[in-house]
């Protein structure tokens, strides 16, 4: 199973007078997540370092942002993928406090900060929507719009055009061929049923 994040959510830990502070938000493009990156380090320039990842589906990136290779960025994003998170972006600042942590000792200190910030941040289950659409005649209106709800499926308002109405659904991924077959089902096959890609699925 799959999660995300509820809502941002933050961290602060004290390790050998340097100052940690994780922060995490739910993400629903790339865009966002270098946004929310910017915006931190952009608030608070008196930080040593702000080093982030982010994983979006299949992309992810990782920035140890000045502190050394492998030490910061990586160990960040692993916490990430351990914890099965999508669509998050997390930031850890840190701030210098005069004694130096060594190459392992950072490994641990941006690995752990961010592992419990996102442990304790509050998670919903990440479900996979697509969108649907499909075209029916006048003659089935009433019958399509009585079995939606019934089947649990978000429809927005229909379109209407001379020979019937245009639908557009949102459902969970998984249940995409059973409301498809359903439709056609119900249609005698009449509906033109189509996959509406130029939409990013809501988690």
């Amino acid at each position: 199973m799959t999660e995300t994040l509820v809502g941002p959510f933050s961290l602060e830990r004290d390790i050998k007078k340097s100052r940690f502070l994780a922060r995490a938000t739910p993400i629903a493009s790339i865009e966002e997540a270098e946004a929310f990156i910017a915006s931190i380090a952009a608030a608070e320039p008196d930080a040593t370092h702000h080093c982030w990842a982010w994983q979006f589906g299949p992309h992810c990136r990782c920035h140890d942002a000045g502190e050394p290779s492998g030490t910061a960025g990586r160990p960040i994003l692993q916490v990430v993928v351990a914890q099965k998170l999508d669509r998050v972006a997390i930031v850890v600042s840190r701030w210098f406090g005069g004694i130096k942590l060594g190459a392992g000792g950072l490994v641990r200190a941006y690995a752990g900060t961010a592992a419990e910030c996102l442990r304790e941040a509050p998670k919903e289950e990440l479900i996979e929507r697509v969108r649907l659409g499909f075209h029916c005649p006048f003659s089935l209106l009433g019958l399509i719009q009585a079995r939606l709800p019934e089947w649990g499926v978000e429809a927005a308002a229909p379109a209407f055009d001379a020979n019937g109405a245009w639908f557009q659904l949102v459902l969970p991924q998984a249940l995409q061929h059973d409301i498809s077959a359903k439709l056609t089902d119900l249609t005698s096959g009449q509906a033109d049923i189509r996959l509406i890609e130029d939409e990013t699925p809501e988690a």
